[in-house]
């Protein structure tokens, strides 16, 4: 037991550790525009024009064209805030993304955040039997923090309705230590899973509304 505590305060330390002082700065920014419901929908109007680039690998309401890349309808707004900074500084790779994200202004990156976040996102329907498996894989070792609808938080993303194929990427980038995410608590929850178990888990994933 004594060990079990020691460890999630120590997953605490690291999760409050990886935010710096800027995001909070960018935090309290995000929240006042969604305390007012006249400043939400004007940034989000001025978010939608500030992402033309993005619709082309994103798609116009955040539900991507191409099953590799995130869908980010629905995505939390001060989650993708925090992401679209990480490319800035370097901490995720990505040369296509880290060149766009370079181009815009800490209040562009606010509103796009804020616009795809009140979109609607969109299931799937994959495979039944896949769908069983990864939902048990997933209470196992995700609901604790991505949370039982797999809705996430401020900081922990929401993964409901993401793209499969984007999942499987995305994890097996963690488990093997790629360099494209870096996160070690991520990397250390899936460091046991199969190929298989994570095509399950995306499948169940992408099953969710």
């Amino acid at each position: 037991m004594r060990r079990e505590q020691m460890r999630r305060i120590l997953t605490c330390m690291f999760l409050a550790g990886t935010f710096s002082a800027s995001l909070w700065a960018g935090d309290a920014r995000l929240q006042a525009i969604q305390d007012d419901s006249q400043a939400l929908r004007s940034a989000q109007v001025e978010g939608k024009k500030a992402s033309f680039f993005c619709v082309n690998c994103h798609g116009g309401n955040g539900v991507s064209k191409l099953p590799e890349v995130p869908n980010l309808a629905g995505q939390n707004a001060d989650y993708l805030l925090e992401q679209t900074r990480r490319f800035g500084r370097g901490q995720r790779k990505d040369e296509f993304m880290q060149g766009l994200i370079k181009v815009l202004s800490e209040e562009e990156k606010i509103q796009i955040s804020l616009f795809y976040a009140g979109q609607n996102p969109r299931p799937g329907k994959p495979d039944a039997t896949l769908v069983a498996k990864g939902k048990q894989i997933y209470n196992q070792l995700c609901l604790r923090c991505h949370g039982s609808t797999a809705h996430g938080n401020e900081t922990i993303p929401r993964l409901a309705s993401q793209h499969p194929e984007y999942i499987v990427l995305s994890v097996t980038r963690y488990r093997d230590k790629t360099g494209e995410r870096q996160e070690a608590q991520m990397s250390a929850a899936v460091a046991p899973l199969k190929n298989a178990d994570i095509t399950a888990v995306a499948a169940y994933l992408n099953s969710l509304p």
